[in-house]
């Protein structure tokens, strides 16, 4: 029997992953109902028995939709079935999995990618062509499109409005919370809203957008103007964080606007002033979201922020960011509130733009720690050793050649990532 769950639920899960990160928010967003979108979880038995593993969204006809890809070369079935489909503008529905990333299948993979569509088209009514597919889990192993497909009708007759947090749980792998985020927004006096839900832990350093996110509005709002807002937004926030250097073959952002909500007057243009609140509040989700992913890294203990400041230009600004996050060595240091800032200063000079050792300064927290190319001459160990010690690290780095600027997140690495990774498959 098919089991449906819009509330929240307790599921089993391996024992690796059960333990939920200290970085967690104490409390999770409520998501409101949102006009023309409902949404049910169900049990498939993908990989795991006796938790939720497939949802499917149903939108109201007339949905814009806009989404950012990985870039992989490998990139799973339902990434290309999404990028082809894409190009319409239209969905009417999204089906989720996880369990199985249907990457590196084959032709099997599109042939299931295909089945589930078709699938969930026939039980709403729809083109094949305007359902959208996603999938988190496994690589490289068979799609049970079989499976998906046989709870599909039932979930169609059992869609709720309320069902955001189910969703986001049963989309969870590796992950130990659910991520939710949520927010109001106004265009030119008319009050919209915007919900996203979003998974993500390991195999985390965006390439585009990243994991598996979908952020839905109720605003009336053009396929065309969507994608550049979502282009734009996710620069500075999921393209802004990394868990471990690695970019899934599954990253998949998508944004859906039913139409169904407040009153406003259309907008043809992303740069349209009316949608100043608008753009701000979507961004504050997808930022939102991407702090989760983060806060939810495989084993972390520790949430670290990189600003980077001084450098020739903001791409400059951002490589040299993300050498220092992406650091091995800097995150173990951090994970043991080791004040070692001769890491940072290695991961400058590997970065590959350009440095000046005499101009550069390192800050942990308030803390001065290195400049004028040696240590801080007011260094205080101790003082240092604080600014590390904490949930959340914050690490300044100025390099003086000019006003090229860049603010990326990341988290420590400790013996729980191997933990999580060495049992994954197990």
């Amino acid at each position: 029997m098919t089991q449906v769950r819009n509330k929240a639920t307790t599921k089993a899960r391996p024992a690796a992953f059960s333990t939920v990160s200290p970085l967690a928010p104490k409390s999770f967003a409520h998501l409101p109902p949102l006009a023309g979108v409902r949404l049910a979880s169900g049990e498939a038995g993908i990989r795991y028995k006796n938790r939720t593993d497939v949802v499917l969204a149903v939108f109201a006809p007339g949905t814009q939709v806009a989404g950012v890809f990985t870039k992989s070369k490998t990139a799973s079935a339902p990434v290309d079935w999404c990028k082809a489909n894409l190009k319409d503008g239209s969905a009417r529905a999204l089906v989720m999995n996880s369990g199985n990333a249907n990457a590196f299948t084959g032709k099997a993979g599109l042939e299931g990618a295909r089945a589930v569509a078709q699938s969930a088209a026939g039980s709403v009514g729809c083109r094949a062509s305007e359902v959208f597919l996603a999938s988190t889990g496994v690589i490289g192993e068979p799609l049970p499109a079989e499976k998906i497909t046989k709870v599909l009708g039932t979930l169609a007759q059992d869609m709720s409005s309320s069902g955001w947090r189910a969703a986001a749980e049963a989309i969870m792998t590796t992950d130990t919370f659910p991520k939710l985020a949520t927010a109001s927004a106004s265009i030119d006096g008319g009050k919209v809203t915007i919900n996203g839900i979003a998974k993500g832990s390991g195999m985390i350093a965006p390439d585009m957008a990243t994991m598996l996110a979908f952020v839905v509005t109720d605003a009336n709002l053009p396929a065309a103007v969507l994608q550049e807002l979502l282009a734009d937004g996710v620069k500075g926030s999921f393209n802004a964080i990394t868990v471990d250097s690695d970019t899934s073959t599954s990253d998949t952002l998508l944004l859906f606007a039913t139409g169904k909500g407040g009153a406003h007057p259309a907008i043809a243009k992303a740069a349209d002033k009316r949608l100043a609140n608008f753009r701000t509040r979507l961004d504050g989700v997808l930022l939102d979201l991407a702090l989760q992913v983060v806060r939810d890294g495989e084993g972390a203990r520790k949430l670290i922020r990189i600003d980077v400041t001084g450098a020739e230009n903001d791409t400059a600004a951002k490589r040299i960011a993300l050498s220092i996050a992406n650091s091995p060595l800097m995150k173990t240091a951090i994970a043991g509130s080791d004040a070692n800032w001769g890491r940072v200063v290695m991961a400058v000079g590997k970065a590959g733009e350009k440095a000046e050792r005499d101009r550069l300064t390192i800050r942990f927290g308030s803390q001065l720690v290195a400049e004028k190319g040696g240590r801080a001459a007011n260094y205080d160990e101790a003082a240092a050793t604080k600014a590390v010690s904490g949930r959340e690290v914050d690490i300044a780095v100025d390099l003086a050649l000019g006003k090229g600027a860049a603010r990326v997140w990341t988290c420590d690495l400790t013996h729980g990532y191997i933990d999580i990774n060495g049992s994954y498959r197990s």
